[in-house]
């Protein structure tokens, strides 16, 4: 989880903004519960008169309403009014909340009472009303009753209404203001559709809003998990390419290219998640409680309960599918492993018998995925039913238990359906959460694979200091090997003991041996593939440990032993080293004696290559990787076994080519052919790791044993007789 959101710290201005966009669709998200809540309570049950503050009042009206108020809020009132010529108090515009609330406060009882004495005293005599108001206003001159009586009368109404909730008087209150303003001429119906237009407007805006803002956000969310999912590729593959050989085993192709791949993309769609699911639910959450808290309900107990549930369900899901998530991740490793490996190896595969074994090897990998991708799979789908009953019932928890509250006039019908949308929100939200951390396991799992490679610091590095290599400009590519001794990492034994020799310039110097000597490891110490463990190898006396890789490589024209071609076509392929001509490449082709199959082709140059070189022959693609080291001119070549596919003529002309045209670089020749090495000027010769052996062919045949004893499998009598009077 750590490593997930590290990744996330160079974005964190992008993060920000996210973060802010949040809070703005969260925002709309809760509002829009209240303005529905609003349109059922003040659109269309009260009108569109939202509380006991009158917009308008008739002056008489108001002098009556203020008999039952104190001097407070006679003052109140008359600070938030002001009398037109008409006769006409209207309401001063922009009153803070909290004024507003004492008018509510001051207007909601006193109006109550009113409604309620016009309504009885019209009940009991319609033919002749008594206008009670002015009977008590007659009273109130003449001194037959006081202003402090008056309250008392106040205090006694509001004691039998006592048993009404603040919600009832205020919505009495409200009848009354309607009375008023029918009384005033206001058009009660374009009174009412003037205030659901403007409510279901803002709902619009509200909306539009929200939606806008959860595009950027799914753009920005998106955007950023694609930069780090590309920024994590070119890490990983930057840092593979660093690799020596050591670090290459340490790690397979099949991992790692699991790794750069699969992995990366578990990481990318677990950070677009976070940034849009993971920030959003903590804020939408923390809202709707606030406004659940803001409803006074009464309810905010179903709340937990709805939330406990939720964790229940979740929970026991999680316990269930997480161990099968942080196993599949190494389930895929498996599959890309026996893919890879029967693929590259379908030739003897086929030429074996083998593709019933291989499919059922096959077969059982795919079906362990398959079994743990099914399992996961079915647990999550239980999920979501699991989510719709809960939801579902504590719907009808809040409907049941709402609607006795209605009953009661402790709650209105629009306050019950805000707190039901305000439950599915904070329900949805820890949700959100729990969902987001059953896949948060196995994206930390591919987090910490991903780092694994990261932070495995290559064997083979740069010295930081400057070098004698770094000054020196003008390499004639002497390669002399000091007493090395080389061992494997974890071996127990080394694989090459005290080995020193010279390679000159101008020279070829041929190392054979029997299979397993270390002919190819004694190879790749001079490119630095690996480092010696003993000893030291240099180029015209520098170390190669004090050049750089670059400045190393940048010398040495290297053919591994098994030819390697890149998809593309065969220049690309001939100029794959920076700064070859098409003259370069046209003469190294001939060199290689590559140009004849190259001509023969529609394209010539231009012909395509397959991925590594499926289309054309062992012996051209091994022609060809020689054609592409001799191309770049290089003071010092390297060729591992590089002429066994190639015919005895060919092979002679190739080496006779070389020796016309490179005649003062150093040549070095692994070889498992006596007839490819019969002319070298030095041959080493290796058993087991040591060099038994230096000299040319007809010094070794009468010194060195093994030699020989290699030259007899390989030559006739005769030409071993030429070969020792030589």
């Amino acid at each position: 989880m750590r490593a997930i959101f590290g990744y996330l710290k160079g974005s964190w201005r992008t993060v920000c903004v996210i973060f802010a966009l949040l809070i703005v669709q969260a925002y709309c998200d809760l509002t829009l519960p209240t303005y529905m809540s609003n349109i059922v309570d003040v659109g269309i049950q009260q009108n569109g008169i939202e509380n006991a503050v009158p917009e308008q009042i008739r002056e008489q009206s108001l002098s009556d309403l203020e008999l039952f108020m104190t001097d407070d809020e006679i003052e109140l009132v008359k600070t938030s009014y002001w009398k037109g010529d008409d006769g006409i108090c209207t309401r001063k515009t922009n009153l803070e909340n909290e004024k507003m609330d004492a008018l509510a406060d001051a207007f909601s009882v006193p109006m109550a009472m009113l409604y309620q004495m016009e309504n009885s005293d019209a009940q009991a005599d319609s033919a002749q009303p008594i206008h009670s108001m002015e009977a008590l206003r007659q009273a109130l001159d003449m001194g037959m009753i006081t202003r402090d009586q008056l309250l008392d009368i106040r205090e006694q109404a509001l004691d039998r209404m006592g048993e009404m909730s603040d919600s009832t008087i205020q919505q009495i209150a409200v009848m009354y203001i309607q009375n008023e303003y029918e009384a005033m001429g206001i058009d009660m119906g374009e009174y009412r559709s003037h205030y659901l237009w403007s409510t279901g407007g803002k709902m619009l805006g509200l909306a539009a809003l929200g939606v806008c803002a959860a595009i950027i956000i799914g753009l920005l969310a998106s955007r950023t998990g694609a930069g780090i999912g590309r920024d994590l590729r070119n890490s990983v593959f930057g840092r593979v390419l660093q690799f020596s050989n050591a670090e290459m085993n340490q790690f397979s192709t099949a991992s790692l290219i699991t790794r750069c791949t699969n992995d990366i993309q578990q990481v990318q769609m677990v950070i677009v998640m976070l940034l849009r699911m993971v920030l959003y639910a903590p804020i939408c959450a923390v809202g709707g409680i606030l406004k659940v808290v803001h409803t006074k309900t009464g309810m905010g107990w179903i709340i937990v309960v709805a939330v406990a549930a939720v964790f229940a369900v979740i929970g026991t899901l999680m316990s269930l599918s997480l161990p099968k998530f942080k196993k599949m991740q190494s389930l895929v490793d498996r599959l890309n492993l026996i893919s890879r490996e029967i693929l590259t190896g379908v030739m003897p595969i086929r030429a074996f018998s083998r593709e019933k074994h291989e499919e059922e090897r096959f077969a059982g990998a795919n079906t362990d995925l398959m079994r743990t991708q099914l399992f996961t799979n079915r647990v999550m789908t239980f999920m979501m039913p699991c989510m719709m009953l809960v939801m579902n019932c504590i719907t009808v928890m809040i409907v049941w238990f709402g609607s006795k509250g209605v009953d009661m006039g402790n709650l209105q019908v629009g306050d019950m359906m805000a707190f039901i949308n305000y439950t599915m929100m904070i329900v949805m939200s820890f949700m959100m959460l729990t969902m987001i951390s059953i896949m948060l396991p196995r994206a930390g799992v591919a987090a910490d694979r991903i780092n694994e490679v990261l932070h495995t610091e290559p064997t083979i590095v740069d010295r930081p200091e400057l070098t004698e290599a770094e000054e020196k400009r003008d390499w004639n590519g002497c390669i002399r090997f000091e007493d090395v001794s080389f061992r494997y990492p974890g071996a127990q034994n080394d694989a090459l003991e005290h080995i020193s020799f010279t390679a000159e310039p101008g020279k070829t110097t041929a190392i054979i041996g029997s299979t397993g000597c270390g002919k190819t490891t004694l190879l790749n110490l001079i490119p630095r593939l690996y480092d010696v463990t003993e000893g030291r190898v240099t180029v015209d006396g520098v170390d190669v440990r004090d050049m750089t890789q670059k400045t190393l490589r940048d010398q040495l024209g290297y053919v591994p032993q098994k030819g390697i071609l890149f998809s593309g076509d065969i220049a690309s392929n001939l100029k794959f080293a920076d700064g070859v001509t098409d003259a370069d490449m046209e003469q190294a082709a001939e060199i290689a004696q590559a140009t004849e199959f190259i001509e023969g082709k529609l394209d010539r140059y231009h012909s395509p290559i397959a991925q590594g070189g499926s289309n054309v022959s062992g012996g051209q693609k091994q022609r060809l990787s020689i054609a592409r080291a001799v191309a770049r001119h290089p003071k010092v070549f390297l060729f591992d076994d590089s002429f066994s596919a190639l015919d005895y003529k060919t092979d002679a002309a190739l080496r006779r080519a070389l020796s016309d045209n490179v005649g003062d670089a150093t040549v070095i020749i692994v070889a498992q052919r006596i007839s490819t090495i019969l002319h070298a000027d030095q041959i080493i010769v290796l058993n087991e790791g040591r060099i038994d052996g230096i000299g040319t062919h007809a010094e070794l045949l009468r010194s060195c044993k093994t030699y020989r004893e290699i030259a007899e499998s390989q030559l006739s009598a005769k030409e071993l007789e030429g070969g020792a009077a030589k």
